[in-house]
Order: structure tokens, then sequence, then C-alpha cells
């Protein structure tokens, strides 16, 4: 196997690249945590939610068919 020599500055980039892949992936992977959180507030009350008729009306307004 042979070895392979990289600039420190060019491995910093790909390192920063590679954390900021991590955190989209992670983000992603916790949507449903997200996603039940924001119902368990819709549910208590604590946030109103939205109907697909509200954003229709919302997207006709600004004249966007639906």
């Amino acid at each position: 196997m042979e070895n392979i020599n990289i600039d420190k500055t060019d491995f910093n980039k790909l390192l920063t690249t590679v954390e900021i892949l991590i955190g989209d992936v992670e983000q992603m992977i916790d949507q449903d945590e997200v996603v039940g959180r924001r119902i368990e507030d819709i549910k208590t009350g604590r946030v109103g939610g939205k109907t697909e008729e509200d954003y229709d009306g919302y997207l006709k307004k600004r004249g966007v068919s639906c």
C-alpha cells in the first residue's frame, strides 16, 4: 500500500467539508424527531397548525395556481 501525502491546508479544507456533510446527514436523520415535536406542539396548542386549505389560500393570494 502506498502512502499519500496531503498538504495540511488541503486536509483542513477536506475535514471542514466532511464535518458539514456529517451535519447535513444528522439533520436529515433527525427529521422524525423534529416532526414529532412539531405535532406535539400543535396538539397541545402551543403552536397553531396549518391545513392544506390554508396553504392553498396563501398560494392563491400570491398568484400561484394549485
